[in-house]
């Protein structure tokens, strides 16, 4: 029985110019805010403290913009990267346009703005992705640059000359 194995793209595969948009959403509840706000030891009020954060100018907490992040860059791990990634590279141009409130729901997509074959791993190649997350009201939330080292397709393997039943 042949297996069908779900990953992500080999660096060939990616392509500039293409829009990837990934399924499903994320609803972000309370829980989620605040495991992950405390799991970082981030004692900032403004994700912990209902009655604190009532009395800004959200009046009411808000979600932990690093765990919009990681949302954010997990949502398009099962089509763009699962298994086929060797690591981050690094992030750059980080931004959160909008704030994230428990009960919203994240949607992300991700374009390819570059590629480039790795001058030292050649069995590598170096792609950057501009993620964009948008609430369930298609308001921009979050958008992120990150260069990642991408696994090359694999080499077709040797041909041993005899066939297959």
């Amino acid at each position: 029985m042949e297996a069908v194995v779900q990953r992500g793209l080999y660096f060939e595969e990616l392509q500039t110019e293409t829009l990837y948009v990934h399924s499903p959403g994320r609803t972000v509840g309370e829980a989620d805010n605040t495991l992950f706000t405390t799991l970082t030891m981030n004692p900032q009020s403004l994700h912990l403290d209902a009655a604190a954060s009532a009395s800004t100018e959200f009046g009411e907490r808000l979600v932990n913009s690093m765990f919009t992040l990681s949302t954010l860059i997990g949502l398009s791990v099962a089509q763009l990267t699962q298994a086929t990634t060797v690591g981050n590279l690094g992030f750059s141009e980080v931004s959160f346009p909008r704030p994230v409130l428990v009960g919203d729901t994240l949607y992300a997509e991700t374009t390819i703005v570059e590629k480039r074959l790795s001058k030292s791993r050649p069995d590598n190649g170096i792609v950057v992705f501009e993620h964009r997350a948008y609430n369930q009201r298609r308001e921009l939330v979050a958008i992120a640059r990150r260069t990642a080292l991408m696994q090359r397709l694999p080499k077709p393997a040797e041909s041993s000359g005899e066939e297959t039943p």
